[in-house]
């Protein structure tokens, strides 16, 4: 049986073809229909890092212009925007079929010591006391449609605990503020520090966008929405191993005119903040017929 983890590493340890110039797979990722957005920006900052020497990403902010296809390689182009004393800048274009599929900037700086402070990590039940990804998988298939069981069921690297019930199936008005652990289901301690922030990138994208979702009672599940990721940004702000459990405490500030903006902080289980998210979202209502 194929580790999911080892492929997840795989999947965004790209391929060089030229100076600048990376092929990523396409499929692979937490769909299947289209690639998953996680991917594509875990793969061009995987690119962009690959151009990069002795530097930590610090930000990323990313366009999704087309859906991915996962049948087929997605090609990345870095521009070496800039090079400085401080600061490093790469400008990554994702491409398949000859279109831009997402372009994302990206900064990078050299390790430095400055004031600190940080909001504290909110109280949440210990992940260990909650139902794993398999069981929360396990009860969603069964009262999903055939058709959909499979793509549900799928193996996954991520390991996900919501710390509170959001019925996916039918879902009701609940607030836009909850809380999810997360991390690999296993260890990573050989990953490099630029991978493990390729890693946190592609989880990242797990759960936000159903944020702004939640006050309205609906999920990408009832078929009543078209939901679509529209931006990603991610702020790294302390080293991550993504083998170990983080907490990623979620909000939406704002929905109206089809889209939904969402937060997220990720703190490490000792309550360092290690990263932050931003993301607007399609949510499009479907007319019944």
């Amino acid at each position: 049986m194929t580790d999911p983890v080892a492929a997840l590493l795989d999947l965004l340890d790209i391929e060089p073809l030229e100076m600048n110039l990376y092929r990523g797979k396409g499929s692979g990722g937490e769909t299947s229909k289209r690639i998953f957005g996680g991917q594509v920006v875990g793969q061009a900052l995987s690119a962009a890092y690959h151009t990069v020497d002795g530097r930590r990403c610090h930000s990323l902010h990313a366009y999704f212009m087309r859906p991915g296809d996962p049948s087929r390689p997605v090609i990345y182009e870095v521009d070496r925007a800039r090079d400085g004393g401080s600061f490093t800048t790469r400008r990554v274009i994702a491409i398949q079929n000859g279109r831009q599929i997402l372009n994302m900037s990206a900064s990078f700086h050299i390790e430095e010591t400055g004031f600190h402070h940080q909001h504290p990590m909110p109280a949440a039940p210990d992940p260990e006391t909650l139902p794993s990804r398999a069981e929360a998988k396990a009860g969603l298939a069964a009262r999903a449609p055939a058709a959909r069981r499979d793509d549900i069921l799928r193996p996954s690297p991520i390991e996900l605990r919501p710390t509170d019930e959001y019925n996916l199936m039918a879902p009701t008005p609940a607030p836009d503020g909850h809380a999810v652990w997360f991390r690999l289901t296993r260890p990573v301690p050989d990953a490099s520090a630029w991978m493990q922030h390729c890693l946190l990138t592609y989880a990242s994208d797990l759960h936000l966008l159903g944020t702004g979702l939640r006050p309205h009672g609906q999920s990408w599940f009832t078929g009543d929405i078209m939901t679509a990721s529209l931006d990603h940004a991610v702020w790294f702000h302390a080293p991550v191993d993504f083998g170990a459990w983080h907490l990623y405490v979620m909000d939406s500030p704002w929905t109206g005119g089809g889209r939904g903006v969402n937060r997220g902080l990720i703190y490490a289980a000792d309550g360092t903040l290690v990263a932050s998210t931003a993301q607007e979202g399609l949510m499009r209502p479907l007319a019944r017929a």
